[in-house]
């Protein structure tokens, strides 16, 4: 098969106009010596794939995404080049990739209520790099609940650990968030006003397993409603409706006394009233208090993270409109950016310098956290139709993240596949996929997504893409390789 340029121009009529094909992946790259080609200006992502594909002589067809000065292609090139102002004349730097591969649903575990929170352990997960200790084949998936329980499932459905009831040191309201520390402890938090942190240990044989509590942490007001944690140092970090970011430590040492005010009274009839009951067990568990509280939101804070590049700096997201910078060496505000709507999530992309926050407008804004810069939204992405309450970055490209909505839905976005906004700083972007709720009628329209409200989501490169909400029920999806990692260009 030829794969002379002059003899592919003289097969394609019509306006033309040069291209010069690039990839990032060596096993599909072009020969060295391929140049520039004559194809039509009609020629869309179909087209194109099957150009490149006659240039690499492929014994079965390879279906390609293409991108132009990086974003995505979506229109002919003739349609491009009208509305980027250039003529046929200039010759265009077309890079292909692999086309995405459609999540595919491998599983629902069973809840008895709803699913508030969702977390991996693995081998390539935060916990399970710290430690090197997961086997593959042994991955976990942590749930907490709206009925105050935490579980930990293997990946066959089975629960191999439940946390303590109400008065044997567990949540005694339901659970808002939950994180693997380590292979080894969990920590979690409420509507209690609590951080509580469990020790999880395995049977040998890997069928059964314990989740035992180790310290109770006071300090905030409010209900906690997100958390994050940065292994190495273990140390945590807390969103709480009552305005404040808490930092904490999971090291018993390491962490001050609670304050006594904010401690449950031991035996009072409220207490045995609330809790059901009170046992010695209860009130032997170490209470610890946080080592600072940020105060400088002025609305619920409702989520927080590390920086992934600097773990002495967090960021964190409220009601109040705005994401805040915070240096946790001096516990002091570095920076503040204002946006126009509540925001309710967050996440990093670090190789691309953003932070994406999703809001209660229904769409997710990406922002560029550096100080030095002035624009506030570099991009914008649309399509839920409802809150946006959870976000995970991809783990095996730079470029993606995942959410999760009130619509009752998970998007997967690719930060390239974006197209001009009036009235939107940095343009709009589309999501590539929406992972809807299994199990749902065919055809039936819930109205806000309503009974199928999706309250967390966690993307992970072993297990794929978890997710948790009002039907109760923990959803996997498979999530590896669906946006393919890019490499340096060759």
């Amino acid at each position: 098969m030829s794969t002379d340029p002059a003899t592919a121009a003289k097969a394609l009529p019509g306006a033309q106009v040069k291209v010069q094909f690039a990839t990032r992946h060596p096993d599909i790259s072009l020969p060295e010596n391929t140049g520039p080609i004559l194809v039509p200006t009609h020629l869309r992502r179909y087209g194109l794939s099957s150009v490149v594909n006659h240039l690499l002589a492929t014994s079965k067809p390879i279906p390609f995404n293409f991108l132009i000065g990086g974003a995505f292609l979506h229109t002919s090139i003739d349609s491009y080049l009208t509305a980027n102002g250039l003529s046929s004349e200039t010759t265009l730097t077309l890079e292909y990739v692999r086309s995405l591969i459609p999540p595919l649903y491998l599983a629902s575990f069973e809840h008895d209520d709803w699913v508030s929170s969702v977390d991996v352990l693995s081998n390539t997960s935060i916990a399970g790099r710290s430690s090197f200790n997961v086997e593959v084949g042994q991955e976990r998936i942590l749930s907490g609940s709206y009925d105050g329980l935490l579980r930990v499932w293997n990946m066959s459905a089975q629960v191999l650990a439940t946390s303590a009831s109400v008065g044997a040191g567990g949540h005694v309201s339901p659970v808002k968030a939950a994180k693997f520390i380590t292979p080894s402890e969990v920590v979690s938090s409420g509507l209690d006003r609590t951080v509580r942190i469990w020790r999880y240990s395995e049977a040998p044989d890997h069928l059964s397993a314990e989740l035992e509590p180790m310290m109770e942490l006071y300090g905030h007001t409010g209900s906690v409603d997100s958390l994050a944690v940065y292994s190495p140092t273990m140390k945590i970090l807390s969103a709480s409706t009552d305005n404040t970011v808490g930092v904490w430590s999971a090291n018993k040492r390491e962490a001050p006394p609670a304050p006594s005010q904010l401690l449950p009274p031991q035996n009072s009839s409220a207490t045995r009233s609330k809790r059901r009951k009170t046992t010695s067990f209860d009130s032997a568990i170490p209470r610890r208090g946080p080592l600072t509280l940020l105060k400088s939101h002025i609305a619920p804070v409702s989520s927080t993270i590390f920086s992934p590049t600097d773990s002495t700096v967090a960021y964190s997201v409220s009601w109040d409109h705005t994401l805040r910078t915070w240096d946790l060496t001096t516990a002091s505000l570095v920076d503040t950016r204002t946006t126009s709507h509540p925001l309710l999530s967050l996440t990093s992309l670090p190789t691309l310098h953003l932070l994406a926050t999703g809001t209660s407008a229904r769409h997710i804004t990406l922002i560029d956290p550096r100080v030095n810069t002035t624009t506030i939204s570099t991009l914008t992405l649309r399509g839920h139709t409802n809150a946006v309450v959870s976000l995970s970055r991809d783990p095996d490209s730079e470029w993606s993240l995942v959410s999760g909505s009130h619509d009752g839905t998970c998007r997967i976005w690719d930060v390239r596949s974006t197209k001009p906004g009036q009235g939107v700083s940095g343009g709009v972007g589309e999501s590539m996929y929406t992972i809807k709720r299994e199990g749902q009628p065919e055809g039936v329209k819930r109205v806000g997504g309503e009974g199928v409200k999706v309250f967390g989501v966690c993307w992970d490169k072993e297990v794929g893409i978890v997710s948790g909400g009002e039907d109760k029920k923990l959803q996997v999806n498979r999530g590896k390789g669906i946006i393919q990692q890019e490499k340096e260009l060759l």
